[in-house]
């Protein structure tokens, strides 16, 4: 009986292994980022590994996307970082690798980097500010970096009111397209 237990526990194992291929489609937070460095790199830096390495670490140092953030984090381009795998990005492009070969090579090394989703940006001109939930309101002031401006919020109603506010101040092409259609 043990035996068979065992057996199926490898051949469980396995299709997971066989199942579990790289898809650029997963991984499109690096590939993305990749592309992004990419367009960067000018025709002379990308002649010079060391070169390419200092700009990936100057892109890391700049960068304020959250997704991005944690990439370097985990490749190695941040001062905090526990690991480096730069080269694994610098090599590549010195001779012109695709972003989804390169993100495909990251990905065996540190599966995490390919489980970096990027958060989609709601559009608050258009969207139910009452439809929505007290975490996404979270996330639309956390977005803002005015996550403590509802700090004394127990209710959903007070939440609303807060992006309210601060609608004007940061997104105020959607309030103008608010105010728009309630004059309509």
């Amino acid at each position: 009986m043990e035996k068979k237990l065992v057996c199926l526990t490898v051949v469980a194992w396995c299709v997971v292994i066989v199942n579990a291929k790289y898809r650029p489609e997963d991984c499109e937070a690096c590939v993305n980022f990749v592309k992004a460095f990419d367009e960067t790199v000018s025709d002379n830096t990308r002649k010079d590994k060391d070169k390419i390495k200092t700009e990936l670490l100057a892109f890391c140092k700049k960068t304020t996307t959250k997704e991005y953030e944690r990439i370097c984090y985990y490749i190695g381009g941040l001062e905090t970082s526990a690991t480096g795998m730069l080269n694994e990005i610098t090599r590549p492009l010195s001779f012109n690798k695709p972003a989804e070969k390169i993100c495909e090579t990251l990905n065996k090394k540190d599966s995490q980097i390919c489980e970096i989703k990027i958060k989609k940006k709601m559009n608050l001109a258009e969207i139910d500010l009452k439809k929505l939930r007290v975490k996404q309101l979270k996330e639309i002031l956390s977005d803002w970096d005015r996550s403590d401006a509802c700090k004394g919020c127990a209710e959903k109603s007070d939440f609303i009111r807060t992006v309210e506010e601060l609608m004007p101040k940061y997104d105020p092409a959607a309030y103008k397209l608010r105010q728009q259609k309630q004059e309509l």
